[in-house]
């Protein structure tokens, strides 16, 4: 079982992806709506998280532009961090600068289970 911190600034996101992963048997032990609020839960949950998912288009919060500037925030702080993107289709420039800034894989938006089960079983969880 995973612990995971679920990022998207869509509410009903959240709720579905909270969903899947728990329907998985992994925790959700904390949720953000921004790149701000998920560099601060981060940190504050950093020895209890496992795994990141994250939306990269947000809007911009306290000067955190979006999930690729918060995944390069997090992965300075962490460098094993385990971060997922979640991405919706024709952002593929977005989904290299991604993994470049640090993100271990990404999913496309509507998440299939069998696409996240795989992506979860290639991070090892």
């Amino acid at each position: 079982m995973a612990r995971i911190l679920v990022v998207d600034d869509a509410k009903i996101m959240r709720m579905n992806i909270k969903k899947m992963l728990t329907s998985l048997g992994h925790e959700v032990i904390a949720e953000a709506a921004s790149g701000h609020e998920a560099i601060e839960q981060y940190k504050k949950y950093s020895e209890k998280i496992d795994l990141v998912t994250m939306d990269i288009t947000m809007p911009m919060d306290q000067g955190i532009e979006d999930g690729i500037m918060a995944v390069k925030l997090i992965v300075e702080f962490d460098p094993s961090a385990k971060i997922i993107m979640v991405t919706s289709h024709g952002e593929q420039a977005k989904v290299i600068q991604a993994i470049q800034s640090g993100a271990s894989n990404y999913l496309l938006k509507p998440i299939q289970m069998d696409k996240l089960t795989d992506a979860l079983n290639k991070l090892g969880i």
